[in-house]
């Protein structure tokens, strides 16, 4: 899996646990391991210019996905399907607001957790997730849940898991 964590922000974020995350949300979605995908992490004022420029929304927000080739997860009933390879897209992040969510969270939780809760959910934005309506809020978050504990149990992290603050 090849992934780019290109961190414009000015702010230090823990770059290594982006990449692992997002690595790890690929693979338990089953993405082809030679896809690719660009995070790309920003200031309040990049992310501001991008908010308005592609949702024609004020003020900055805390994660935006661009997808490439619109890559989907192979389906589940179909464990034996190959899944297909190509350009995911691009992850733009933003620790200024994260920062901001992590400390206003039920949880409390930082920066780099609301980072890493944020890149799933970029991923699964590039694969075709949304969470518009409650059907679709619902598999989304669930799977985003599933995937940070999953990825936090593996690295042996421990205290309650980020709760999404994404809405």
């Amino acid at each position: 899996m090849s992934i780019d964590v290109n961190n414009e922000s000015g702010t230090e974020v823990e770059e290594q646990a982006i990449l692992d995350i997002a690595r790890y949300a690929l693979a338990r979605m089953r993405i082809h391991p030679l896809s690719e995908l660009s995070v790309i992490v920003v200031d309040t004022e990049a992310m501001e210019q991008l908010h308005i420029q592609w949702m024609d929304l004020p003020g900055p927000t805390d994660v935006m996905s661009f997808p490439m080739d619109e890559l989907r997860p192979p389906g589940r009933d179909d464990d034996l399907a190959e899944p297909p390879q190509g350009l995911l897209g691009d992850i733009v992040l933003c620790p200024e607001v994260a920062k901001k969510q992590g400390e206003e969270a039920e949880t409390g939780h930082s920066m780099d957790e609301e980072l890493q809760l944020l890149t799933v959910h970029g991923v699964l934005h590039l694969l075709g997730y949304d969470h518009e309506e409650p059907d679709e809020k619902a598999e989304m978050f669930g799977l985003q849940s599933a995937i940070v504990d999953g990825w936090r149990a593996e690295k042996g992290l421990t205290g309650p898991s980020p709760a999404p603050t994404v809405s």
